[in-house]
Formats: structure tokens, C-alpha cells, sequence
């Protein structure tokens, strides 16, 4: 249990004793900014405060209390920051793991993460001039604690107490006798602050439609519910000026509309209902894109590499609790079946990268053949990894793209008959049994189970029936909790610090647990060590070599199909605004780090004009 201590005591009776703070933390890194920077270098310090930027969201909204999980929360009311907010600490998005200081001036880890320290700005104030303090960073923890949503108290799960020391200064305690998380301070530190004294007047409990008091760059001006949100920019923030936002939250306002359809909102988007988003869907993103507005350089469309680690897009998982899916043989003759580049011409319109890692994008991802770090932690299980783990990169299943693959079709014949199966009659069937070879697949969404067809084209001329279905999603959830499935999609989207989670989705404990998403059934010595070596690595050279490791294990067993890799951030945009181009990041800033520019709005204006 969370123990939290409202009353102020003295640091040199318990852990925070003494702390020396900085003004940023980093995971395995150095951190790129010093302690005297002023802005991050993809803002710009003097970008004018001025102008609009209309944003799309599919979906709708009912509910503005981002603590509990009861309703559909709001944009910009994220418990993680968003626009009305503040948190303790500000993530760089042109580095891996870093983080400096927003409403905390100074942050310390402890020996070992034992315990982290936080001493708060003593400017920072709420919407209504109220200072923010420590009292209300209390609350906050207090609250999650009693209220929060599951995720939240998870995120918790790890801290033993958190108490308030000096006027300024907060100490959270890690429990003792567990396992290190690394992410413990990001985490602590992502969280938004809430306003104790307005939250003791209302209901935090439930949802609401009222608009809770923040301290952030935006407040919210109007409101249509399900509709479209209205955010202004707070003329007086507190934090304007500090290092983490100058040059950042520009615009003077932002309205986000809400869509329940793409098509109707791309065409939207063209009619300038809104000016900004990412295009989700292949085809638009190839086809969609030839209006005139676009030739005139009024509409840009452009791909955006991204340094996030990018991971597989929803790739084919298999049960391997299946009897006849726990042979290597079986699920390599399998992988042989589906044909990448095909799909990725037919249906993607050639869009994906092979997906061949899990930590695809970043420097976690296998390389070429193991190095001496990733030799060390594999030769202990040789006999008990694919040999290919050692000589060989792994790949796609090769094709030409054209169509069926002899060759592919031929050495899945051979491991199928290995494994003790054959075509009999035109059906897969066990040679001792005779029980025929049957999957059945299903997926989150029509899209999973679209993605599968050369697959299934292919399963059905070796014998092989298939079925496919994509539930309602409850239901998609229940049978892959339970395992009521063989094939499934699941999308591997690691984090720069993956190593719990990764031990929540191969680890043996999460195998068949109900809130485990360890879906395969996976249990494996191999891989819990070289988890625990990701979790225990304390350089990103040790960080690297495991993660590698682990990727060669797990790709090479085949319990997965991969299929694409995301390139990038498929951004489309009414050409208004002003960037900082050529910037390394982890994802596109546009609402909080780009500006208006009035010369290029009324090129667009003029433009559309002469275009009628």
C-alpha cells in the first residue's frame, strides 16, 4: 500500500536526506542539455504567439476527469501532461530517456532508485493565481492511490511512501525487497498535478463535463460534447518562459473536431475544416493526395522518420499452448506461407519497411550477426536456441512480391513432413492421426484479418483450413486472455526502456495470466534470462547487447510473423505554420511546438482563391 504523508518532516530522519539536485535525469545516457539551456533546439524561443491550428480526432468524448477510467477523456486533459496541466518533469522528445525539470526545478535519484526527490518551482500557480505546492503534489498521489484508474495504480505499484520535506521539497520511497524499475522516476515525474483545493469541492471519483481547474498553456474555452473542444492560450501561464516550454504552446487558440469516419474526415480536411493530422490509412496515403492544392504547394504531404522505436505492426502471434503450434518445424513452414512483399504491394500500396526486430528503429534492434556482449549471453543456452540465432540475421520470408513462391512452398512442404504432417487428398493431416491441420485466426479489427489474405491463399493450397473473425473488441480481449485462439495480431511497440515490459509480453510468470500479455503462452528459460538482462543492464552498450539477444531468440523460433514496420509519421497539413525543420524527434510537435505564420496563411488563403 501507498503510505502518503501529508505533514511536512525532517529529510535527515529518513530517505531525500540531503539531496543535490539537476536539473534533467536520463536513462543509460548523458543528457543532451546543459544546466544553464533556455530552450529545446526544436522550438523556437522567438516564435510569436499568435493564430489557430485546427486538429482532427476520430472518436468522441464525455468526460474531462483524467483519474479514474470511467468515460471517454477529453484531448488535452491527458493524466500524462496534455495542455491544461502541469507535471513534475518535461520529456525530451530529441533524446531516448531524458527528462528536465517543469514544475520540479531540480530532480535527484537515489542510490540504487531507493528513493526520488523532487523541489518544486516556488512560481508555479493554477489558473486561478493559487500557488501549486507541495500540498497539492501530496494529494495527487494521494488520490491516484484511492481513485485512480489501473493503469495508474500500477504505475504505483512500486512506491512505499511519499512524504513532503522543506517548503518546496516532495521524497517518494521506493518499496524494499523488490525489483529495480528504471522507469520509476519518468514515470513518477510524467504524471499531471491536481489542484487539491478545487478537487475537494467536486467529486473526483466520477466523471465530469465541467472543466476542472489546471495550471498548463491552455485552458479550455468551449465546448461541444462529442463534438469539438476549444482550448485558449493562458496569457499569464507561470511556465511560459521556463526552459522546457520556451518557444513552445504558440497558438492563441486550438480546436480539436471529432470524427466517427476517415473518409468523411479526409475529406474534411481538404475543405479546411481542420488544417493538421497523420493519415492512417495506406491507400489514402498513396492515392488521395493529387488535388490541386497540393501541386500549388498549399497542401503538404510529407512522411516524417520518427527516432520512436517503431517495433512490428500488429504481426501474426501464434498460441503456442496449441499442440500442433509448439514444433519450431511447424511455425517456420508457417512463416514461409505468408508472403510480405505481396501484401505490402497489394494491400499497403508498398508503404511498410520489413518488419524483421521488435525494437525495429532504434539501436536495440539486432544487427548483423551477434557481437561479443550478445555472444556472452547467448552461448550459455546454444542447445537451447535455433542455430540460425548464431549465423544468420533474421529476415522476411524472401519474395519476389509477384505472387506464390516455389521455392517458399517447397521448404514448408519439407518442415511440415519433418514435423510429422502431409497433404493427403488436398488436406494437411497428421501422419499418425490423420487429424487434419486447421487455424483458427482472429484480430482486433477487419484490418488484421485483411493483412492475413495471402496467408490464408496460401494455407488453403497446402491443405490447411483456415477460419478468421474479428470479434467485437470485449470479445477479441476475452479469447486472448483465454487463449481461445491460434493466430492473433498484437502491435509490439517497445519502449526506450522495455525491459518490464517485455517481461509482460515473453515472460514465462505472464504466460496465461488474465492481465498478462504474455498471449503466446511463451515459456522459456532463454528468454526470461535475457529479459533479466535487459532489466539489469546499467550501460546502453549492456542495454543493447541484450535486447539484441533477445530479439535473434525470439524471431528465430518463429513465434511470430512479422510483417511491416512503420517508415514514419504520414503528415498532411494546410501549409500555415512555421517548424523547426531537421530535427531528430520522437514523434511530430506540431500543437505544441510549431507556430503560426500569417505570410504563409495568406499564401494559402490567396492561393485557394485563384484556384476556384
Amino acid at each position: 500500500m501507498l503510505l502518503v504523508l501529508s505533514n511536512v518532516v525532517d529529510a535527515d530522519e529518513r530517505a531525500c536526506s540531503n539531496p543535490v539536485y539537476a536539473h534533467g535525469i536520463s536513462h543509460l545516457l548523458p543528457l543532451k542539455y546543459p544546466p544553464d539551456f533556455t530552450h529545446f533546439e526544436f522550438t523556437n524561443p522567438d516564435a510569436p504567439k499568435a493564430g489557430e491550428m485546427k486538429v482532427a480526432q476520430m472518436g468522441t468524448y464525455d468526460n474531462f476527469n483524467s483519474v479514474i477510467e470511467k468515460g471517454r477523456l477529453a484531448i488535452g486533459f491527458e493524466i500524462n501532461g496534455g495542455l491544461v496541466y502541469d507535471r513534475l518533469l518535461e520529456p525530451a522528445i530529441d533524446e531516448p530517456v531524458t527528462h528536465y525539470g517543469r514544475l520540479a526545478e531540480g530532480v535527484v535519484v537515489g542510490p540504487n532508485i531507493e528513493w526520488v526527490a523532487f523541489k518544486l518551482r516556488a512560481d508555479a500557480t493554477w489558473h486561478d493565481g493559487k500557488p501549486i505546492t507541495v500540498d497539492d503534489v501530496l494529494y495527487t498521489y494521494e488520490t491516484f492511490l484511492e481513485h485512480g484508474s489501473v493503469a495508474i495504480k500500477t504505475s504505483l505499484a512500486d512506491i512505499a511512501e511519499v512524504f513532503a520535506f522543506g517548503d518546496q521539497e516532495i521524497c517518494f520511497v521506493r518499496k524494499k525487497n523488490i525489483e529495480v524499475n528504471p522507469t520509476l522516476p519518468f514515470t513518477i515525474g510524467s504524471f499531471s498535478i491536481m489542484p487539491k483545493h478545487y478537487w475537494q469541492l467536486h467529486d473526483i471519483s466520477k466523471t465530469t463535463i465541467e472543466a476542472p481547474l489546471g495550471s498548463g498553456p491552455y485552458r479550455l474555452l468551449q465546448a461541444e460534447i462529442g463534438r469539438n473542444l476549444i482550448y485558449e492560450r493562458v496569457d499569464d501561464y507561470w511556465g511560459r518562459d521556463i526552459p522546457v516550454n520556451k518557444g513552445r504552446f504558440n497558438f492563441d487558440r486550438l480546436k480539436f473536431d471529432y470524427f466517427k469516419d476517415e473518409t468523411v474526415m479526409g475529406e474534411a480536411h481538404k475543405s479546411q475544416v481542420f488544417d493538421i493530422g497523420e493519415d492512417n490509412v495506406s491507400k489514402n496515403w498513396a492515392t488521395q493526395y493529387n488535388f490541386p492544392e497540393v501541386k500549388a504547394g498549399l497542401f503538404k504531404r510529407k512522411l516524417r522518420p520518427l527516432t520512436r522505436v517503431e517495433g512490428l505492426w500488429w504481426p501474426i502471434v501464434w498460441n503456442v499452448d496449441q499442440p500442433h503450434l509448439q514444433d519450431i518445424r511447424v511455425r517456420e513452414a508457417l512463416w514461409l506461407l505468408f508472403d510480405f512483399a505481396w501484401t505490402n504491394r497489394v494491400l499497403f500500396y508498398d508503404f511498410y519497411d520489413p518488419g524483421i526486430s521488435l525494437f525495429q528503429n532504434s539501436p536495440m534492434a539486432q544487427q548483423g550477426l551477434p557481437s561479443e556482449k550478445e555472444l556472452a549471453l547467448l552461448e550459455p543456452w546454444r542447445d537451447q536456441v535455433p542455430p540460425r540465432v548464431f549465423t544468420e540475421p533474421f529476415s522476411v520470408t524472401p519474395s519476389t512480391g509477384s505472387g506464390a513462391q516455389r521455392d517458399n512452398f517447397r521448404r514448408s512442404l519439407e518442415l511440415f513432413k519433418q514435423a510429422g504432417w502431409e497433404v493427403v487428398d488436398g488436406v494437411m493431416r497428421n501422419v499418425e492421426t490423420s487429424e487434419p491441420f486447421t487455424l483458427d485466426f482472429i484480430s482486433a479489427s477487419s484490418y488484421g484479418i485483411r493483412q492475413m489474405l495471402s496467408l490464408f491463399q496460401n494455407l488453403d493450397a497446402v491443405g490447411i483450413a483456415t477460419t478468421g473473425f474479428a470479434p467485437e473488441v470485449s470479445n477479441w480481449l476475452h479469447r486472448t486472455r483465454t487463449g481461445a485462439f491460434d493466430g492473433n495480431t498484437v502491435r509490439y511497440e517497445a519502449s526506450n526502456t522495455p525491459g518490464l515490459q517485455l517481461r509482460n509480453w515473453f515472460g514465462s510468470a505472464a504466460a496465461g495470466e488474465d492481465y498478462g500479455q504474455n498471449w503466446q503462452r511463451i515459456r522459456s528459460p532463454v528468454i526470461d534470462s535475457l529479459i533479466a538482462s535487459v532489466i539489469a543492464a546499467n550501460t546502453a552498450e549492456d542495454l543493447y547487447a541484450a535486447t539484441r539477444a533477445l530479439d535473434r531468440v525470439i524471431m528465430w523460433n518463429f513465434y511470430i510473423i512479422p510483417l511491416g514496420s512503420m517508415p514514419g509519421f504520414r503528415l498532411v497539413h494546410w501549409n500555415k505554420f512555421g517548424e523547426i525543420e531537421g530535427q531528430a524527434l520522437s514523434r511530430v510537435p506540431f500543437v505544441d511546438a510549431w507556430w503560426w505564420d500569417e505570410d504563409k496563411a495568406q499564401r494559402v488563403a490567396e492561393g485557394i482563391v485563384e484556384l476556384e
